[in-house]
């Protein structure tokens, strides 16, 4: 199935303001997702880690501590076209492990999900792994693909309501789009995950790609297809990440 993805490049011309990329640069580049990154699998760290787990099923009884974060989201957390291992989820559940070793991670993430995808799989995941904090990082590929944007909120307010639900904390991870669409699109589409945190109290990760997407180096953080970035990205975005992750625990 072919899937809309992230346009890197275009991304960085939004945040730092170089309008001098033209269109054809902006477009959103239609990529196939044929099973890279975590498509369909969910993994967790521990001694159970990859054991291709289908979503919604329970580890093995004693074998989980007591509390687990779940990790929601796309592409950006799935390690698409990247080492396993490699990603920012990853390199979150190894410094829990450090840090925190009560602490469980499982990624749910897959390649090409929407907020529609990820709502419509969340209750079951919620009810079954029953985590202390989700971390929703979903939304960019529902911007590539112009949907309306308050079906989208929506989409994002019923997973934030499905997780206060069952008294799990929430980290909303927002993202930045190109100006395809317009800068009333863009501008709108960056507030709304501020406006969401605000309103549900969550946590907050303003743009998962800070540092990555608007750095001088852009170029050279992310894979050939312009759209993901490569592993040596994936620590800056857990920085990106880490102080909420830290203060909801």
């Amino acid at each position: 199935m072919w899937r809309r993805h992230f346009n890197a490049l275009a991304l960085r011309s939004a945040v730092t303001g170089l309008l001098g990329v033209g269109t054809a640069a902006a477009d959103q580049k239609v990529i196939s997702s044929s099973g890279q990154g975590m498509e369909g699998e969910v993994w967790s760290s521990g001694t159970t880690r990859r054991s291709k787990m289908q979503a919604g099923t329970v580890p093995p009884p004693g074998s989980a501590p007591a509390a687990v974060i779940l990790v929601v989201g796309d592409s950006l957390s799935a390690e698409y076209g990247i080492g396993r291992g490699k990603g920012w989820v990853n390199l979150m559940a190894m410094r829990l492990g450090s840090e925190r070793p009560d602490i469980r991670v499982i990624n749910a993430s897959i390649s090409g999900d929407t907020t529609a995808g990820g709502r419509s799989r969340l209750p079951a995941a919620l009810a079954q792994i029953r985590p202390v904090l989700v971390v929703i990082e979903l939304g960019g590929n529902d911007a590539l693909r112009g949907l309306d944007l308050n079906t989208t909120q929506q989409n994002l307010e019923a997973m934030i309501e499905a997780c206060h639900a069952v008294s799990a904390r929430v980290v909303l991870v927002g993202m930045q789009v190109p100006p395809n669409y317009g800068p009333d699109y863009s501008a709108k589409f960056a507030v709304m995950f501020a406006n969401l945190a605000q309103k549900h109290r969550t946590g907050l990760v303003p743009f998962l790609l800070k540092g990555v997407a608007d750095s001088p180096q852009a170029a050279e953080l992310f894979q050939p297809d312009r759209i993901h970035p490569r592993e040596e990205a994936h620590p800056r975005m857990l920085a990106n990440v880490w102080p909420e992750i830290k203060k909801q625990l």
